[in-house]
């Protein structure tokens, strides 16, 4: 099982959901069987760390994000993963956009497993800390409800 998050830059929030996710699954047990990575829709940040603002909200709650570069989407990610999920419409509209024929990927927001449906998770960039700490509560709350629906499918598998 793969699992891509997507934003704009990929240096806000998708790596967080990408550290996050990566030690919900570590927790649960799944973490030889589910891959994560990130990416953002633009390319302004390819090759950057995290915004030091985004690691040092995760620092705070235990998540370490400094290894983390951000990438570009790429046509090949719409094969290579199981899902693809934004953290906004506006990215969720460009993954829609970009999804050649015959992908069998899911495409969705990531709040859709925090029992939120159609909500966004806001962009932290342009505001002060609690911007960031406030991507992190939502973050937590969709990446437990993603573990869960992995957990099922993984087992209805077995």
């Amino acid at each position: 099982m793969r699992v891509l998050f997507v934003c704009l830059g990929n240096i806000c929030r998708s790596p967080t959901a990408e550290g996050v996710f990566r030690q919900r699954l570590s927790a649960a047990g799944l973490a030889e069987r589910v891959e994560v990575d990130s990416c953002g829709t633009g390319g302004w940040h390819i090759g950057k760390a995290p915004d030091p603002r985004t690691r040092a909200a995760a620092a705070t709650r235990g998540y370490d994000l400094s290894a983390l570069r951000a990438r570009q989407l790429h046509d090949d990610d719409f094969h290579a993963f199981d899902y693809l999920l934004a953290m906004d419409h506006a990215n969720l509209a460009e993954l829609e956009a970009r999804c050649p024929a015959g992908c069998r990927a899911h495409l969705g927001l990531f709040l859709d497993f925090a029992g939120s449906p159609g909500q966004a998770v806001p962009d932290p960039y342009y505001g002060g800390a609690e911007g960031f700490d406030r991507v992190l509560d939502l973050v937590e709350a969709a990446a437990d409800g993603l573990v869960a629906e992995l957990e099922r499918r993984l087992e209805a598998r077995s």
